[in-house]
C-alpha cells in the first residue's frame, strides 16, 4: 500500500521540475529573428527572350561566381527551376544586400556575357523571418537589347 501513495507523490515532484527547466526555452510558438538567411534561386519564367533567334543562352551572376558550369537555354514561355542553374544558393547576413545578374552569353564563350537585368535581395527580408522560415522574393526583368525581353526571375529567402 505504502508504494501505491510514493508513484503519484514522485510523479508530482518530477510534474513540477519539468516547467522550471522549460522556462527557459522561449514560449510555445515564439520566434526569432534570423541574423542571416540562404538565398537560392527558385524558378525564371520567360516571356519574352532578347535574342532575335527566340533562343537565349542565361547565366546567373552572384558576386564574381556565375551559375551553371554551362548556360541555359530559354524560349518564350520557358521555365527554369533550380537544377538547371546549378542549385544556386548563398547566405547573406540581415545587415547586407546581394545583386543577382541576368546574363546573356554567347556559347561557345560563355563568360559574364550582357547583362539584362539585376535583382536585389536584401538583408532586412531576413531580419523579418525566424529560423527555418522562408519567403519567395523576386521581380521581373525586363528591356531591349537585341529584341524585347522579359523574365520573372524569383529566389527562395530562407532565415539561418
Amino acid at each position: 500500500m505504502r508504494s501505491q501513495k510514493l508513484i503519484p507523490a514522485l510523479a508530482l515532484a518530477a510534474g513540477l521540475a519539468v516547467p522550471a527547466a522549460l522556462a527557459t526555452a522561449p514560449p510555445a510558438g515564439a520566434t526569432t529573428s534570423a541574423a542571416n538567411c540562404s538565398v537560392a534561386f527558385y524558378d525564371l519564367d520567360a516571356s519574352a527572350v532578347d535574342e532575335v533567334d527566340g533562343k537565349d543562352e542565361l547565366r546567373l551572376e552572384v558576386g564574381s561566381r556565375l551559375f551553371p558550369n554551362s548556360w541555359v537555354n530559354m524560349n518564350a514561355g520557358s521555365d527554369a527551376d533550380p537544377v538547371d542553374f546549378d542549385y544556386a544558393s548563398v547566405n547573406l547576413s540581415s545587415t547586407s544586400s546581394l545583386a543577382f545578374n541576368l546574363r546573356e552569353v554567347q556559347p561557345p564563350i560563355v563568360k559574364a556575357g550582357f547583362n539584362l537585368g539585376t535583382y536585389i535581395v536584401y538583408g532586412s527580408t531576413c531580419a523579418g523571418l525566424s529560423t527555418g522560415q522562408s519567403v519567395i522574393v523576386g521581380g521581373i526583368i525586363s528591356g531591349t537589347h537585341d529584341s524585347y525581353y522579359e523574365y520573372n526571375l524569383r529566389f527562395r529567402v530562407t532565415g539561418l
